[in-house]
């Protein structure tokens, strides 16, 4: 519906009016009706989105949703341009005085002053006439934060056959199934809740409710219950079911008593009764997060082995391991392609005995790969499928208009609106960020951190106090992927979330509701059909489209993915559209900015990540809204001097590197940046910057908003002013330092401070004895010491970091042995020992690394044995050989090697050989090729 862009004016443009306003007498109480007025229409939009999915709403009611985001958006415009007209006179202005205060006592242009206040109280008018057409269609005002009760939505719900699914129907839950029987009816006497969580639609009902009526967990348990829980429960009657089902369980009558009885005389029964039983109980489709931590207290701990099994889709429901060693998670994956396929064919060709005829093998396969492994996607679709004629031409119909047949054709809706009941569970700064999504391509691997800095332009995050924007977005996103909206693709070692996505079908549920944001994917096939105005565009392929017919000066955002040539409108865009807030020009074919880029004042994000643009221009500095410039993997090597004018930059980063080369100290190339940083102080991430001058180092201390720092080219003599300069940087989280040449030596002794958040840790140079403060990282989870060629054993003092979870040395030690003790390195998951010329002997203590999962050695050209021990590391998942000696290599192999039982518990080995460069031919252990290369 109209509430994201109605409450993302409230929460962020109003606000900023109110506090302008206060410049123009006389609009300061207009401003003030307008946001009363927009929070009353909010509440209607809440009413509406409930009744869009009951589908009761009629056309005028739906004319007006439209009509509210219109108006939403027409503040938006006219806040923008107040702005933008008050920030020119400001400019004016500044040209004759010098400082902005005195720009205040001046009497402001008085027709432009009439102008705002004119348009202000014509916006205000219009609302009230929006709400009382609201009122007299007969919208309901429902609170924010409040339950809009989509939960009760009358519809033929397919969750509920799920219930009743014969054996012979149900594929691909076997080894889940013998998971969870189990885990029920085997381990500790304690009371245990396990958790099942999903996206909806994944068969999370159809798996307990197997596990549920299984003979052998139905007999293991005295009593048991299955309560249906979902969005709009209620805990009296709740509470009743439980019980009347556990007496009817043991074929017993519930006492009339309890008809009458509240909430607290309901949970004191039922933990009286369960006193000397063991039970199962199953809370399927919970939503509420505090539902747990209130009943638990019903359901006696009495040593019998209890359990309770809980069905979700958001992860933050479910009680936590931390909370208590008897809590279990466990994430329910998707079909796999091959079940996935079977399950389709068997719903499709019955008559056929579930053999899917050759001719749709290319389409059936298709399909399936769009359902995801998503059950219901599956049987939805193989069901309407299964009735219609085998005909190839309409399958290809369907299978190329997915997207349109998911909305309008009544068969396949349940689909929709199944994952969209976790659209409508969202609050209302979670849903604008969700449906940003629909801003990527389909099966996009997303950057988190893009992600977050996008969001943060587009003023999706709310601030709270003592936390940064950054944090604040962090935990919407990890929300969206405990809820199940989106899935994570990549986590570091550390735990920190790097890359993610949306499910396809997920996907088409954001697509259908694109108007909510007002953005628009245009590509080469209908870019040219594209004709209403749209605020956020998505460019995906190559366009060559005049932008009259794409999108008009309303346009806030833009998003380019993949193309192969820049559309024509490129050249005249900085000049139009002055409103613009997000640029994201990743990966684009341009070698240039022009000038009149600072025309965009109100300019937020500007990305040329991957192009080849090479200078920016000083009309940069113009930017004084900017607060992201990613500049990683450009050609530029220099930033004008007016980049220390951007005072809300919150992001610079700048590097180019070549692949092609072998890697050395200068692999990614820094950007040199003039003194006069210290006006940033908003800055929270710097790198990778040249240290060029002493000013420039010393001013680095100023910094006081800094999380991340990477400096390069620094030379010995600057060391100790580095020093002084970081023991100021109370927040930096993660230092990056590079020294001028592999050989030139680090100075960092003299720092007895540290910073006392610093979690990474990368020192590239040559250090003449390890730093005496390191020992002092409390908080280090990631260390890396590249060409340092310390003749000392580093491992001595790093195994004690308690936190340590990612090691590597490159070069970073000159010696013949390294011993890991045991006991050291109790959360080290990886560990690189790479490019140790000397190296000869490794040892490895039992009880040493029990976390470790992957190990990288190599070159080292001295070590010819295996290193010992190794058998013991039982979490290894991967281990990797860089350049190895032929013998070494040849030890290992599965048939004649000496040293092949030391690694046959690893589940991936692998040997790296360099081509060129950092380019490398990678063979997996027994590889026949290797082999017949190790023999040449």
């Amino acid at each position: 519906m109209a509430e994201s862009a109605v409450s993302l004016v409230i929460e962020n443009l109003v606000p900023l009016l109110v506090q302008k306003a206060k410049l123009l007498k006389g609009i300061h109480d207009e401003v003030e009706s307008i946001r009363g007025e927009l929070e009353f229409i909010r509440s209607f939009l809440k009413d509406a989105d409930a009744r869009a999915e009951k589908e009761d709403m009629n056309n005028v009611a739906k004319t007006w949703v439209k009509l509210v985001r219109e108006k939403a958006y027409h503040i938006e415009d006219a806040i923008d341009k107040y702005i933008l007209h008050f920030a020119k006179k400001s400019h004016e202005r500044r040209q004759y005085l010098h400082f902005l205060q005195k720009v205040f006592h001046f009497t402001i242009n008085l027709k432009p002053r009439h102008v705002i206040a004119s348009n202000i109280q014509v916006i205000n008018k219009k609302l009230e006439d929006i709400r009382k057409r609201g009122e007299r269609y007969g919208f309901s005002a429902i609170e924010q934060g409040r339950s809009s009760n989509t939960g009760s939505v009358r519809w033929h719900d397919p969750r509920v056959a799920s219930l009743f699914i014969k054996e012979a129907e149900v594929v691909g839950i076997e080894s889940p199934r013998a998971k969870l029987i189990k885990w029920l009816v085997e381990g500790p006497s304690k009371r245990k809740v396990f958790s099942v969580v999903g996206i909806g639609g994944l068969g999370k009902t159809t798996l307990v409710k197997k596990v549920f009526d299984n003979e052998k967990v139905a007999t293991h348990f005295d009593c048991h219950a299955w309560i249906n829980v979902s969005q709009s429960y209620k805990m009296e009657s709740l509470l009743r079911d439980t019980i009347k089902q556990l007496y009817k369980a043991r074929k017993e009558f519930a006492p009339y008593e309890i008809d009458t009885m509240k909430e607290t005389s309901l949970m004191e029964e039922l933990s009286k009764y369960l006193r000397e039983l063991r039970y199962l109980v199953v809370f399927d489709d919970l939503w509420d997060v505090e539902f747990w931590g209130h009943i638990k207290f019903a359901f006696p701990g009495n040593e019998k082995g209890n359990r309770i099994v809980i069905t979700s889709r958001n992860e933050d429901v479910a009680p936590s391991r931390n909370e208590s060693p008897n809590n279990c998670v466990y994430n329910l994956p998707p079909l796999p392609f091959e079940i996935a396929l079977d399950l389709f064919c068997r719903k499709v060709f019955q008559c056929e005995g579930g053999k899917c005829p050759s001719d749709f093998v290319e389409l059936s396969c298709g399909i399936v790969e769009r359902c995801g492994g998503l059950p219901l996607a599956i049987v939805a679709i193989g069901g309407f499928l299964s009735i219609k004629d085998k005909v190839v031409s309409e399958w290809r119909k369907l299978h190329d208009s997915l997207s349109s047949e998911l909305e309008s054709n009544s068969r396949l809706r349940s689909i929709p609106k199944i994952l969209s009941l976790s659209y409508h569970d969202l609050p209302y700064n979670l849903k604008a960020c969700f449906l940003y999504f629909g801003m990527f391509p389909e099966d996009h691997s997303i950057n988190c951190s893009r992600l977050i800095r996008l969001w943060i332009a587009e003023g999706f995050v709310k601030e709270r106090q003592g936390t940064t924007l950054e944090e604040v977005a962090q935990d919407y996103l990890n929300q969206l992927i405990n809820r199940s909206l989106v899935q994570l693709t990549q986590k570091d070692f550390v735990g920190k979330t790097r890359s993610c996505r949306v499910h396809d079908m997920i996907r088409e549920v954001i697509l259908s509701r694109s108007e909510e944001l007002n953005f628009r994917s245009v590509s080469v096939q209908n870019c040219s059909n594209c004709k209403r105005i749209a605020r956020r565009l998505s460019i995906q392929n190559n366009v060559n489209t005049p932008l009259e017919s794409i999108t008009s000066s309303q346009t806030r955002s833009i998003l380019i993915f993949g193309v192969d040539e820049m559309p024509s409108f490129f050249s005249t865009f900085f000049a139009n559209f002055k409103l613009m807030k997000v640029m994201d020009c990743e990966g684009a074919p341009i070698d240039y900015i022009p000038k009149e880029v600072g025309n965009l004042f109100l300019l937020r994000y500007l990305s040329l990540r991957d192009t080849k643009v090479h200078k920016l221009p000083k009309s940069i500095g113009k930017l004084h809204n900017l607060e992201t410039l990613d500049l990683k993997r450009s050609f530029v090597s220099e930033l004008p001097v007016e980049i220390n004018g951007l005072h809300k930059l919150r992001y610079l980063a700048a590097y180019f590197e070549s692949h092609d080369i072998e890697d050395n100290i200068d692999f990614r190339r820094a950007i040199k940046i003039q003194s006069g940083i210290a006006c940033l102080q908003s800055l929270q991430k710097l790198f990778k910057i040249e240290a060029n001058n002493d000013a420039l180092i010393e001013e680095l201390g100023s910094l006081g908003q800094l999380r991340k720092l990477q400096i390069c080219k620094l030379n010995r003599e600057n060391g100790t002013a580095l020093c002084t300069a970081l023991e100021k940087m109370s927040h930096l989280q993660s230092l990056k330092i590079s020294a001028t040449v592999e050989e030139e030596v680090l100075e960092l002794q003299s720092m007895s401070s540290p910073p006392p958040c610093l979690q990474t840790l990368i020192l590239s140079g040559r250090i003449e004895k390890l730093p005496e403060w390191i020992p002092k990282l409390k908080s280090i989870v990631r260390i890396g010491l590249d060409w340092s060629r310390l003749m000392d054993d580093p491992l001595k003092v790093l195994q004690t970091l308690s936190n340590l979870m990612d090691l590597l040395l490159y070069d970073g030690y000159g010696g013949e042995q390294l011993h890991i003790e045991g006991g050291g390195f109790q959360k080290l998951k990886f560990l690189g020992l790479r490019n140790l010329g000397g190296l000869n002997m490794l040892i490895i203590d039992e009880d040493a690394l029990p976390l470790l999962e992957v190990l990288e050695i190599g070159p080292s050209p001295q070590l010819k044995k295996v290193p010992t021990g190794i058998q013991h590391l039982k979490s290894l998942k991967k281990l990797q050989f860089f350049e190895m000696p032929i013998e070494f290599v040849l030890s290992m192999q599965p048939a004649e090697g000496p040293e092949f039982w030391k690694v046959k518990h690893i589940p991936s080995v692998h040997f790296w050989n360099r081509i060129q460069g950092e380019h490398y031919k990678i063979h997996k252990l027994g590889d026949p090729e290797l082999l017949e290369l190790l023999q040449r």
